[in-house]
């Protein structure tokens, strides 16, 4: 009897153990697979972020409501993307802003309900074709946490505890954001992390380990808690610190454990934290704006390219509305977007929305390969091409530090006047480069013209270099009249007063524009030269002043615009004030290797790629930046545009890219010249130089 006992027992082990099995294979594939069979082929290898050109990127921000996850996600979902889009990489939620993990983690806060683990059929899938798996992950803001760990908690100035971010200084890091990212390295085999809600989210911390320790490092014992209060500044740039350890602590810690895991801090050393990279992260990255994606992602790309890292930015495939009724964008807006990215030599990827089970809208993957085909065509022309300075405007990181009571984020007011030189250079189709402080330092003569846009701020040392470079024979142009007064003596102007706010009228070819802004009046001296005029009213014979001087400095040219140009034309341009700045910038810099006239809904960007002249045009006309249009599908063509290259010598070959066509062109006294009939979205000129006699 006992062996029959015996027998039954093992048979029932044996039906216990695959009814397990089948259990575990709703919670991994639906194949009931696991991870990895011993007899599977060898996977393709997986791309890093740094070879990495075209992605997708999707996220739920699980809630503790979900409770069907993985309902219906599956492998054939999976594999449908992949097949039709072909991306590198995919980027999945695995733990958004609420704080709750979309999949069955031993250490977080998990969402209620689990159909499937779908965290393992994408991995498997994404394995199984050769495509890199990243995780989109909420770090600084988690609501979960600090509702069940009240200690870990960021605390504001009046004592309240933030229902949404953890502090800095806290334990959260050690013990929730480390062991999860662990886990999900370890478990799921992950090529990285892509981690929101950090750097833009986090703010002023008045928790009791915050406290203490900037009392212990400043012997304050009273904190400040108003801006106006005594140390506010000093206890801004603490918590700024106190942030960058913690960014250091978990990238140090997650690199030791494994260090091919790949790690980016969303928006980390972007135009958001304007500074040199410092900790070692494998790539930056950034989701710029959903509404006017276009002149968004001309000022943020200009930012990423310049911190000497890999990077790439992210649309969102919608626009986003109060009323939380969002419209998926059109492909054609996707595509514009994508250009201004991929002309300044980046990485793209495009966002799309998960269902709240996990799965995606399959009616969007059509639009995802058509956006990734557009891309792809343009990839050996543009991904990781070089820069050939040109104009470089000056994003001054220090001085935005000392002027925002903000630890980092989107700094709103105080970079309109970069945005708005910025704009008004493109529109006139110059090819600029926004360059930090630290990025310019050492290699300013590359550059034949630098712009200060509205700094009223800049280091002593750097402003020294600049006065040395426009001695040597360098072009400096400074806007707006708090800029300028940083540099009255080589100007050689003297100032009449106070800037004051007023409405002036500026004249360009005998056409008058009305301007609200600070100007400043001034007196030039017999060296400098007035430029431009600037009227008291509506009236080219009424009283005026010099809108602008250009003064001989050493070798160089040092010229400046008396009035605020670039907040002016961020929120009110007029053909007027960009045809000031476009004739005031042919005076210092009248060579440009590039010059296109025909449309001012061009962008033009010069970049060199292996060994090649890249002149990447991208149209940007069409409503993007009307609030009142959530999704056009049409873009005007541009054209014809009439092309001029500088060139010391007669090419091998022009041609037309993607489109693959050879460009007919007259070659005389060193200049390439060309009509280009149409522009569409975004084309790139490729110019071949003559080879060398011998060379093969």
């Amino acid at each position: 009897m006992k062996k029959w006992i015996n027998l039954a027992a093992v048979v029932l082990m044996c039906l216990w153990l695959t009814l397990s099995h089948q259990a575990m294979g709703l919670m991994s594939t639906e194949s009931g697979q696991g991870r990895k069979s011993s007899g599977q082929t060898k996977a393709p290898r997986r791309l890093r972020r740094s070879e990495s050109f075209f992605g997708l990127h999707f996220d739920i921000h699980a809630r503790d409501t979900d409770n069907r996850i993985g309902e219906n996600v599956t492998r054939q979902m999976v594999e449908n993307i992949i097949e039709k889009v072909k991306p590198d990489y995919i980027q999945c939620d695995c733990k958004g802003h609420p704080g709750i993990s979309s999949y069955p983690t031993k250490v977080g806060n998990q969402a209620p309900g689990f159909i499937r683990d779908p965290l393992r059929i994408w991995r498997d899938a994404t394995d199984r074709h050769g495509v890199a798996l990243y995780m989109h992950y909420s770090g600084v803001w988690d609501s979960a946490a600090v509702k069940y760990n009240p200690d870990w908690a960021r605390v504001d100035q009046n004592g309240n505890v933030d229902w949404r971010l953890t502090s800095v200084f806290g334990p959260y890091v050690d013990r929730l954001l480390i062991p999860q990212l662990k886990e999900l390295r370890d478990n799921y085999d992950v090529d990285g992390v892509w981690i929101d809600g950090e750097c833009w989210a986090v703010t002023h911390d008045y928790s009791k380990a915050a406290s203490q320790a900037f009392q212990k490092q400043t012997g304050i014992k009273e904190l400040p808690r108003k801006t106006t209060d005594p140390h506010y500044s000093q206890f801004t740039e603490f918590c700024r610190q106190g942030f960058r350890r913690y960014f250091d602590h978990y990238v140090t810690e997650l690199h030791k454990h494994d260090p091919e895991f790949q790690i980016c801090s969303n928006w980390a050393y972007s135009s958001f934290m304007p500074e040199p990279v410092t900790i070692d992260v494998d790539f930056l990255s950034g989701d710029f704006s959903p509404n006017d994606g276009i002149n968004s992602a001309r000022f943020e790309a200009r930012c990423l390219r310049g911190q000497g890292k890999p990077w790439d930015l992210m649309s969102w495939s919608f626009y986003r509305t109060q009323d939380a009724t969002h419209s998926t964008k059109s492909v054609l807006q996707l595509q514009q977007e994508a250009a201004v990215v991929l002309a300044l030599g980046g990485g793209y990827q495009a966002y799309f929305k998960q269902k709240r089970d996990g799965s995606i809208y399959d009616w969007q993957v059509d639009m995802m390969s058509e956006l990734a085909k557009f891309c792809r065509a343009r990839q050996k022309y543009c991904h990781r091409a070089q820069p050939v300075p040109q104009i470089a405007v000056v994003y001054s990181g220090q001085a935005v530090y000392r002027g925002s009571t903000k630890l980092f984020g989107s700094w709103g007011d105080l970079t309109v006047p970069l945005k708005g030189a910025l704009q008004g250079l493109l529109d006139s189709q110059h090819s600029v480069e926004i360059l930090m402080e630290h990025s310019l330092t050492g290699r300013m003569q590359e550059y034949p013209l630098i712009v200060i846009p509205e700094w009223n701020y800049l280091p002593e040392d750097f402003k020294k270099e600049l006065i040395a470079f426009v001695r040597q024979g360098g072009n400096l142009l400074i806007i707006g009249p708090k800029a300028a007064a940083l540099f009255k003596e080589q100007l050689g102007v003297s100032f009449n007063g106070e800037p004051e706010e007023k409405s002036q009228w500026l004249e360009n070819n005998g056409h008058l524009a009305g301007i609200r802004a600070l100007v400043q009046s001034v007196k030039l001296s017999t060296k400098a030269k007035p430029f431009g005029r600037l009227f008291s009213a509506n009236d080219i014979n009424d009283d005026f002043q010099p809108a602008a001087s250009i003064t001989a400095f050493g070798k160089g040219k040092i010229a400046a615009i008396y009035f605020n140009f670039g907040r002016r034309y961020c929120n009110a341009g007029t053909a007027v004030s960009r045809e000031f700045l476009n004739a005031l910038v042919r005076q210092l810099f009248p060579t440009p290797i590039v010059e296109i006239t025909g449309s001012h809904y061009v962008d033009v960007a010069v970049n060199r790629i292996e060994g090649k002249l890249a002149i990447n045009l991208v149209n940007t006309a069409g409503p993007h930046a009307d609030n009142k249009v959530y999704v056009f599908d049409d873009i005007p063509q541009v054209g014809p545009l009439k092309v001029k290259i500088r060139s010391s010598k007669k090419p091998q070959k022009v041609s037309l890219e993607p489109a693959g066509k050879t460009i007919a062109y007259k070659y005389a006294d060193g200049k390439i010249e060309f009509t280009l009939p149409r522009l569409q979205i975004h084309d790139i000129i490729v110019v071949e130089e003559s080879r060398k006699a011998g060379s093969r």
